[in-house]
């Protein structure tokens, strides 16, 4: 049995799916009540509240573990799920962490997750670590304002970054926590292109078929709602690299086409699958 954490968001249900279409016995776990794919397991439970995962974990051989925005908290002790996994015999366990480990290891987030892989990989199980980029669907963000509004409002337009497609980090994790060859490896996960938010406005507006405006915010602006979700130097490290990523940063790496034998998916690509929520 696999336990899937975060599973009804934007990597875990797609992985939830996959797993499930090849036959694995998988338990959904995810802080609300919700509807999960014939044949699956669902266990409610907050993450940040790591006792809640012992009865998710009964019988587990392998671990999918994403860490909810409050267990980036400094007070936070995410390594903790490490601990519950190895006393309740899970045997392989792939860590959804962030490119900013590698790229901004000083960033307050990044020295916390850092702290969680090497939890991970001191752990004795197996285990691999996804470091995604951003995420294409960060762009459902602007969803009720392309609706309402026909605009697009986002800081540092015409700054870009490779985004992944979060179905293509779902294939990979899938690979990874069925396949032994995968084992021991840190991937990091881009798409196939550097996109600046105006240009992702300009494909969600091809796929709508009408026009889209664009309004650049502030930093300050952008900042005052993420940090309503996530905490404040969470939101900071995730600025610091949209504003100015680095080399490292606009680098499109290889790793999903090493691992899935076939490119990663454009952003358009994203867009198509997901425009009704534009309408």
């Amino acid at each position: 049995m696999i336990v899937v954490t975060g599973a009804t968001g934007n990597v875990g249900r797609p992985l939830t799916r996959a797993l499930a279409e090849a036959g694995e016995q998988v338990t959904a776990v995810s802080r609300h009540a919700a509807a999960v794919p014939e044949g699956v397991r669902h266990v409610q439970a907050d993450l940040a509240e790591p006792q809640g995962l012992i009865s998710a974990l009964d019988g587990a051989k392998a671990l999918f573990l994403l860490l909810s925005g409050d267990l980036h908290a400094p007070d936070a002790r995410p390594a903790d799920l490490i601990d519950l996994a190895v006393a309740g015999g899970v045997r392989r366990v792939v860590l959804l962490s962030s490119q900013g480990v590698a790229t901004r290891p000083l960033g307050p987030s990044r020295i916390a997750m850092r702290a969680v892989e090497d939890a991970v990989r001191g752990s004795g199980l197996d285990w691999a670590v996804l470091r995604p980029g951003g995420f294409a669907s960060n762009a459902l963000a602007w969803a009720e304002s392309v609706r309402t509004r026909g605009t697009v409002a986002a800081p540092f337009g015409d700054v870009g970054v490779p985004v992944v497609d979060p179905a293509d980090i779902a294939e990979v994790a899938a690979a990874c926590l069925l396949d032994d060859r995968h084992t021991g490896g840190i991937f990091a996960l881009t798409g196939p292109e550097v996109i600046t938010p105006r240009q992702q406005s300009e494909a969600i507006a091809s796929a709508l078929g009408s026009p889209v405006g664009f309004h650049e915010l502030t930093r300050e602006e952008a900042r005052a709602p993420m940090v309503r979700f996530v905490p404040p130097e969470l939101a900071d490290d995730t600025l610091d690299i949209i504003s100015a990523p680095n080399p490292a940063e606009l680098r499109i790496s290889p790793d999903v086409e090493r691992v899935l034998g076939r490119a990663p998916r454009p952003f358009g690509d994203w867009v198509a699958r997901n425009i009704a929520a534009f309408r």
